[in-house]
């Protein structure tokens, strides 16, 4: 199946924040979600966008961008920190499957943010792996704080943009894909109260201009 392989990277963001608009409108229109679509699908996939996400449990992609079967490759930990595993899966949706997108979706509220502030003010840091997820998040905390920014709001739009710029500056095939207008590598964020998804940063969009 091929149907989404000729989008352009600003046709596919395009096609992306569509959907969320139906979404928080209260219209979906639930599409690729029907039997014929789950046949259609069974070959292959053909994702239009690779979604790198939080794991937050109100942050499922399917739903708040009105996709179905086969439209996302979504990939999701908590506070979206990247690891050598989530580099991976984004590259093997990028170089395999030929996404012509990649978003970072963060959002507000985030449990793994407000830990790695309260770490950063001197509270407790969790134990366990859960440390590393805090211990990922904190330089975005001390980077906005160091710029004057330490609302909550701008210290996940820090944190997404760190996000965005780690894989595009550790990956080779993203930052390939992108000097060569074959990719785009976008950062959003989501807030929770009206389902709304925000442009905060982007590399390789042409239309669009990043706003947080």
């Amino acid at each position: 199946m091929n149907d989404f392989m000729t989008l352009t990277p600003d046709a596919a963001f395009e096609m992306l924040m569509a959907g969320n608009g139906r979404f928080v409108e209260g219209l979906p229109e639930h599409p690729n979600q029907d039997a014929a679509r789950r046949t259609q699908t069974v070959p292959s996939q053909s994702p239009f966008a690779v979604l790198f996400g939080c794991s937050d449990s109100r942050l499922a992609a399917e739903i708040i961008f009105d996709r179905g079967l086969g439209d996302l490759f979504v990939v999701r930990t908590a506070g979206h920190v990247a690891g050598a595993e989530v580099l991976g899966s984004i590259e093997y949706g990028v170089s395999v499957l030929e996404s012509p997108l990649v978003v970072v979706l963060g959002h507000d509220s985030c449990g793994a943010v407000a830990a790695a502030r309260a770490a950063a003010d001197g509270g407790r840091t969790p134990g366990g792996f859960v440390r590393d997820v805090i211990e990922r998040v904190t330089p975005s905390v001390l980077a906005a704080r160091a710029a004057g920014r330490d609302s909550d709001e701008e210290i996940l739009h820090e944190h997404i943009r760190h996000t965005v710029d780690l894989l595009s500056e550790r990956s080779r095939v993203l930052a390939e894909r992108v000097a060569a207008g074959r990719l785009a590598v976008v950062g959003l964020s989501y807030r929770l109260a009206d389902g709304s998804a925000h442009l905060v940063a982007s590399r390789g969009l042409k239309a669009a201009v990043a706003v947080g």
